[in-house]
């Protein structure tokens, strides 16, 4: 696997637990290093506290773009991988292309989720990136 797919997995991990355990993700990332559990990837320091950074309006994106679905209703492994892509889409590194932080949520959710998961994940993204300019 791939550096930066570690990484992004990785980030999911802390994201989705800090989620489960209500508690603010970048304390749990902090926690994470003072421990020396990691990350040990820049990266997924980069993701966490990106997504936490851009979270009111991630959320308000995928509240925009998930027609018939609230964010409470989707899995949490669903929800955490959208927004890794849509932190990834909006406001990443410039040397990831589009389709890679497409196609890593991907697997994300192929691994982690649901049958139905990868193809909720691949048509939200897909209509995210496509208008990417204007969402900024």
């Amino acid at each position: 696997m791939a550096a930066r797919s570690k990484a992004r997995k990785r980030a999911l991990d802390i994201l989705f637990a800090s989620e489960l355990r209500s508690e603010d993700p970048v304390e749990a990332l902090e926690r994470a290093i003072a421990a020396g559990e990691g990350p040990t990837n820049d990266y997924t320091t980069t993701l966490v506290r990106g997504v936490v950074e851009h979270r009111e309006r991630i959320d308000e994106v995928l509240t925009t773009y998930s027609k018939g679905w609230t964010l409470a209703r989707m899995p949490a492994v669903d929800r955490n991988v959208l927004r890794i892509g849509v932190y990834e889409l909006l406001w990443g590194d410039s040397d990831v292309p589009e389709t890679v932080a497409v196609s890593e949520a991907l697997h994300l959710v192929q691994d982690l989720s649901t049958d139905d998961s990868p193809a909720f994940v691949n048509g939200l993204l897909g209509s995210i990136q496509r208008d990417r300019a204007t969402l900024v």
